[in-house]
């Protein structure tokens, strides 16, 4: 497994893609084109490091698409709640939180996944770990005062 390229990933406008719903829509929307045209492999900036995750909107109960970064550890597939270090958790968050059935895109392969939040001793036993294949999450948690949350998710 490759590292996230942080550099690229600093170039984008974190701030600018939490403040205003319309450039997150637009800039996921081209992480899922890009990820789908490579048969999910090599998207710019996340390496093999990148799924595509459908959760049930916790208030509207529709279908939400969100690319996201995953890290592999000894066979466990582990998600960040960092969204980019915002103040908020982001929205699959609350959604994984309300229904834990999901479904992932890894590479060519879709299948159904369940969701567990690691609870905060399993989380802090597995950081150190995470940290050191993606070392951009200790700069996210460090700008905000609430703990990233961790998902590990398990084919259903």
């Amino acid at each position: 497994m490759t590292e996230i390229d942080k550099d690229n990933l600093t170039e984008i406008d974190k701030d600018k893609l939490i403040a205003d719903p319309g450039v997150l829509r637009a800039f996921n929307d081209d992480i899922v084109t890009k990820f789908r045209a490579n048969g999910g492999k090599e998207v710019p900036g996340f390496g093999d490091m990148l799924l595509l995750l459908t959760t049930t909107g916790a208030k509207s109960g529709q279908p939400r698409l969100s690319p996201l970064a995953f890290l592999d550890l000894d066979g466990r597939k582990i998600i960040f709640g960092s969204y980019a270090g915002a103040p908020k958790h982001p929205a699959w968050v609350h959604n994984l939180r309300a229904n834990p059935h999901a479904r992932i895109e890894l590479g060519a392969d879709s299948y159904d996944v369940i969701a567990r939040e690691l609870p905060t001793a399993e989380r802090d036993e597995v950081l150190p770990a995470l940290i050191a294949i993606a070392p951009v999450f200790t700069e996210y948690q460090a700008k905000i005062s609430r703990i990233i949350p961790l998902f590990e998710l398990t084919r259903a």
